[in-house]
């Protein structure tokens, strides 16, 4: 089937345009034409320290944090403007717009979390009371299970924002994803990088989504053809293994909530033939951490229902009172 012109819309920060160049290389090396456009999103308006949130989008719903980068590419999606999104799946929210379809999923990267610091090589070699910036709960919670002297320092925007404001002094040490330091090649102050059990890895974090309209919605009213043409282009691109993995993690976020501020880890991986699914819930103080690994033969159940399994794993454990802020239950 030949496939039009597939026009990616993008964030302009560096690294979403290298992940929307990479996506294009895919696709042309399977001999498809492709543009990408930038798209401004208010996430990325808000870091001007001059512009003003509004409290609401212009359809009148309400700013959320994982919106503020997705709306207007989404809006473009729907409105024909552009084919293909690619997201950095941990943004992307658990339930889609039935518009809209997660195409593909490629190969996930490194999902761990990296520790950023020139004059000390790791969490424990930090002095007492030293400060780290990041603006993830999920991240203060299990760095005050590590370290509960650790201060926080509220840093936002891109990576080379944040790796620029901690030169200047802003904060002793940065935690970020390994994945967007590897790919953007800054990775001169990486020195530790977080075990799955230490810091648990944001449900989908290190993988790429890329999110097409629906071919059953037929947005594109003037080519009936185009928008299943455009879906098989890219679904080709999906990697089975990763997918399964990334929806189990975020059917575990599903089940406890959805959220993207839940202090909430899950990473799947493969070892000899069966599945293990690590979540960790952490309490906001970090004085209270459950940790299960939930196992599964591969092809025994489908990813929604072993990440179904984890999450009443955890929820048995007193996940829901500790996420609500009240303490877990004794036995």
């Amino acid at each position: 089937m030949n496939t039009p012109t597939i026009r990616i819309g993008s964030r302009g920060s560096q690294l979403a345009l290298w992940q929307a160049n990479h996506i294009a290389a895919e696709l042309r090396a399977q001999g498809h034409t492709v543009e990408i456009e930038v798209i401004r999103t208010i996430g990325d308006r808000m870091q001007d320290p001059a512009f003003i949130a509004p409290a609401t989008y212009p359809d009148g719903t309400p700013l959320d944090n994982k919106g503020i980068f997705i709306k207007e590419i989404e809006e473009a999606l729907a409105a024909g403007r552009i084919d293909l999104a690619v997201h950095s799946l941990k943004d992307l929210p658990t339930e889609l717009d039935p518009r809209f379809t997660l195409a593909a999923i490629p190969p996930r990267v490194d999902a761990r979390d990296a520790f950023v610091c020139e004059n000390f090589w790791g969490l424990h070699m930090l002095p007492l009371g030293s400060s780290i910036a990041t603006t993830s709960p999920r991240r203060k919670a299990m760095l005050l299970a590590l370290r509960p002297d650790i201060r926080f320092v509220e840093m936002r925007g891109n990576i080379d924002t944040r790796l620029r404001k901690w030169a200047a002094g802003e904060a002793d040490a940065l935690v970020l994803a390994s994945a967007g330091l590897d790919r953007l090649g800054r990775t001169e102050n990486v020195h530790q990088r977080f075990a799955i059990d230490e810091l648990t890895p944001a449900p989908g974090q290190g993988a790429l989504g890329l999110e097409t309209r629906s071919p059953h919605h037929a947005l594109s009213t003037d080519d009936p053809t185009r928008d299943p043409a455009i879906h098989a282009a890219v679904r080709a691109l999906n990697h089975p293994a990763t997918e399964f993995a990334v929806q189990a993690e975020r059917h575990v976020l599903a089940a406890l909530g959805g959220g993207c501020s839940l202090p909430l880890g899950a990473y799947c991986h493969e070892v000899d033939g069966a599945w293990h699914l690590h979540c960790a819930v952490a309490a906001a103080d970090g004085e209270e951490v459950i940790h299960t690994v939930e196992r599964a033969r591969v092809g025994g159940m489908s990813a929604e229902e072993f990440g179904q399994r984890a999450a009443m794993g955890l929820q048995a454990r007193g996940a829901m009172q500790l996420l609500a802020g009240s303490p877990t239950p004794t036995a």
